[in-house]
C-alpha cells in the first residue's frame, strides 16, 4: 500500500551540494537505509524525524513532505 504522501528529499539533497543519504541520516539520527526507505516511499518517518529532515534543509515540513491523501 502506497503512503498518502510523497517527498522531495532526494531533490533537496542534490540541491544541497549532493548530500548523501548517509550524511542526512547522520544529521537527523537515523541510518542511511532509513533515509533511502523514506525517499522511496517504503517507510513513513516519525513526526520527529520528518521535522528534523525539514530543519536540515531549512524548509517547512509541508515543502519536504507533500500530502496526496484525500
Amino acid at each position: 500500500m502506497a503512503l498518502p504522501f510523497t517527498n522531495d528529499i532526494r531533490t533537496l539533497r542534490f540541491l544541497d551540494g549532493e548530500m548523501t543519504q548517509a550524511d542526512l541520516g547522520d544529521r537527523v539520527g537515523v541510518t542511511r537505509q532509513t533515509i533511502a526507505a523514506i525517499e522511496q516511499g517504503k517507510y513513513s518517518p516519525s513526526l520527529e524525524v520528518a521535522f528534523r529532515i525539514a530543519q536540515v534543509f531549512g524548509k517547512p515540513l509541508d515543502t519536504v513532505f507533500i500530502w496526496r491523501g484525500d
